[in-house]
């Protein structure tokens, strides 16, 4: 059975991510700090520590993978009709020229990736209010879609 303390520094553990809102990278700091400084004195704890850890990396390596599909498809879209020696002459860049009913498949998918960064976003804040919830209640839950990098 674990203590108050403990729920409640495993739920802080878990609330320490949001604070990505406020401070850059704030979502791997504040929680590497509670757990590391914690996890040698509770299982409770370093269980909830490595869960919001590994959900972290998890939500990055999501967003940095729909980043990458989403950044070179509008490039692609943007760039592909254009006449670089009259742009170059012009210096003038006029995005009528560019052509977006022959690319409305790839805009389809840089805006599904768009959007997939957006709905894990908002997925991600609610995650960790609920498995806050969770660790303050005593009860052990994984976060879904969650890489195990730490074990």
């Amino acid at each position: 059975m674990e203590t108050k303390n403990e729920q409640t520094t495993a739920a802080l553990t878990h609330l320490s991510a949001l604070s990505q809102y406020f401070i850059p990278f704030g979502n791997f700091i504040f929680p590497i700090l509670i757990w590391s400084s914690k996890k040698e004195k509770s299982e409770f704890i370093d269980y909830h520590g490595k869960q919001v850890i590994n959900f972290q990396l998890s939500i990055l390596l999501y967003s940095v993978l729909f980043i990458l599909i989403a950044i070179p498809i509008f490039a692609t879209v943007v760039f592909s009709n254009v006449n670089w020696n009259e742009l170059i002459n012009d210096q003038d860049f006029i995005l009528e020229k560019v052509n977006m009913a022959d690319n409305i498949g790839l805009l389809t998918i840089g805006i599904i990736a768009v959007l997939s960064i957006f709905l894990l976003k908002v997925a991600e804040f609610f995650l960790i209010i609920i498995k806050s919830i969770n660790a303050s209640n005593g009860e052990k839950t994984t976060y879904p879609l969650t890489i195990n990098f730490i074990k």
